[in-house]
């Protein structure tokens, strides 16, 4: 596997080494030694799987402690833009994010660690996306930031009129101004 630093601190960008041949192909997705080199210790609790259809926008979404989740996500089938927003009030890269393009194709993952917000945008006609936890899910502690806040800036690519959000994202996303943060 192939371990790329992004532009904030903790969030790594992973390429696996794919094995093909003509009977299909073979991957590694995830080995503890690797993840630990370059990661630090994460001790993954749950894995989740969504699949959605292009124009379906989930996120900004986090954990607060002490149910904070760091996460390991990538594509199956389709194609999404995925999004990580640093949201650790001491970090240099506060408010900054990182946006990468998974794909079945690429098989990139993104690895996002406790104190981002994260979301993903469907590009492809529907998509199935998966991804490791380390803390469990608590919707006590469950929180939103809004996807379009001009304080984050993220160019989805997509008109918002195009977009299709849950009620929650709708609703009741804060700005990160407002937001409880880290």
């Amino acid at each position: 596997m192939n371990f790329i630093k992004s532009a904030l601190d903790g969030a790594w960008i992973i390429e696996p080494k794919v094995f093909a041949d003509a009977r299909g192909y073979f991957m590694e997705t995830y080995r503890e030694s690797l993840l630990e080199q370059h990661v630090g210790s994460v001790r993954f609790v749950q894995d989740n799987e969504s699949k959605s259809m292009r124009g379906v926008l989930r996120g900004l979404h986090y954990q607060l402690p002490p149910f904070a989740q760091s996460k390991l996500v990538r594509v199956i089938s389709g194609e999404v833009l995925d999004v990580a927003v640093d949201i650790r009030k001491n970090s240099p890269t506060f408010g900054q994010h990182v946006a990468v393009t998974l794909t079945s194709e690429n098989k990139r993952q993104l690895f996002i660690p406790r104190g981002f917000a994260h979301g993903f945008l469907v590009l492809s006609s529907e998509a199935i996306f998966t991804y490791k936890v380390d803390n469990a899910y608590s919707p006590q502690h469950e929180r939103s930031i809004r996807f379009d806040d001009p304080d984050i800036g993220i160019a989805w690519g997509m008109e918002a009129s195009q977009l299709l959000l849950s009620e929650k994202d709708k609703n009741s996303a804060k700005s990160l101004r407002e937001a409880e943060i880290f």
